[in-house]
């Protein structure tokens, strides 16, 4: 399996307030216990708002997890393109935006990731956000939302970005305010490559964080083979390759 939505909250590196919130931690160990209980073995660290610019934690958190993991980041719009390409020799393969948390959208530092690094972008944000974004979403080749989205209201909206082949992170369904079944279902039928599995874990301000219903969920809507088709989907959009088995 392949986990494209985690975070790793070090309390040895910078932690910010964002509004008034900071969270507890949650270890690279921390999180290898759930994840060697899931089977999983490949995913993507992903920058929250509480960690701003920070890079510390999230080279940390790569060296520690190693071959196929991949980073997601937050970056200060004056970042060199020198420091980017650090970041992807590191194994960072995105850049982030936290809209739904008051966080701002830089098209022209999305662009500039992508040129630099070939890197996509993601986008924390209410999918009913996504139709005043779309003339800057049109500049951008890859792009990614979080948490299917977030609402009903949004759901739409999201289904027209699959269709154009944006990915749809298939996470948070305890934050989410929609018909998770349902979404799963109609995003998947748009496009079969577009759906991410991930546990959001440890799930930060979630009302339910990530359970392993939420699998069974996914199985029981998609089919038997769902889990391994959305870990191929994740490998290939964080162009990571899956661990070779340890040998015997």
């Amino acid at each position: 399996m392949f986990d494209a939505h985690f975070h790793v909250i070090d309390p040895d590196h910078p932690l910010i307030p964002n509004q008034g919130f900071l969270p507890e931690p949650f270890t690279v160990q921390d999180y290898r216990k759930h994840a060697d209980a899931h089977g999983i073995t490949g995913g993507a660290v992903v920058s929250g708002s509480f960690q701003g610019f920070d890079q510390g934690y999230l080279l940390s958190a790569l060296r520690q997890l190693g071959p196929g993991w991949a980073g997601v980041t937050q970056l200060d719009p004056a970042v060199s393109d020198e420091e980017i390409l650090r970041l992807d020799k590191a194994g960072v393969r995105a850049v982030r935006f936290t809209l739904a948390r008051g966080g701002e959208f830089d098209i022209d530092l999305a662009k500039r990731a992508h040129d630099v690094a070939g890197w996509h972008t993601e986008l924390y944000v209410d999918g009913a956000q996504l139709p005043g974004l779309l003339p800057l979403l049109k500049q951008l080749p890859l792009v990614s939302v979080d948490h299917l989205g977030l609402s009903e209201e949004g759901l739409p909206h999201v289904l027209e970005a699959a269709d154009r082949g944006v990915r749809v992170k298939a996470t948070g369904f305890g934050r989410v305010r929609l018909d998770v079944a349902a979404a799963l279902r109609r995003i998947d039928a748009v496009n079969p490559q577009a759906l991410l599995f991930g546990t959001d874990l440890p799930g930060t301000r979630a009302p339910r964080p990530f359970r392993a219903s939420d699998l069974d969920q996914i199985t029981q809507v998609l089919g038997d083979d769902a889990l391994d088709r959305l870990a191929d989907n994740g490998r290939a959009w964080y162009r990571v390759n899956q661990p070779a088995p340890a040998s015997t």
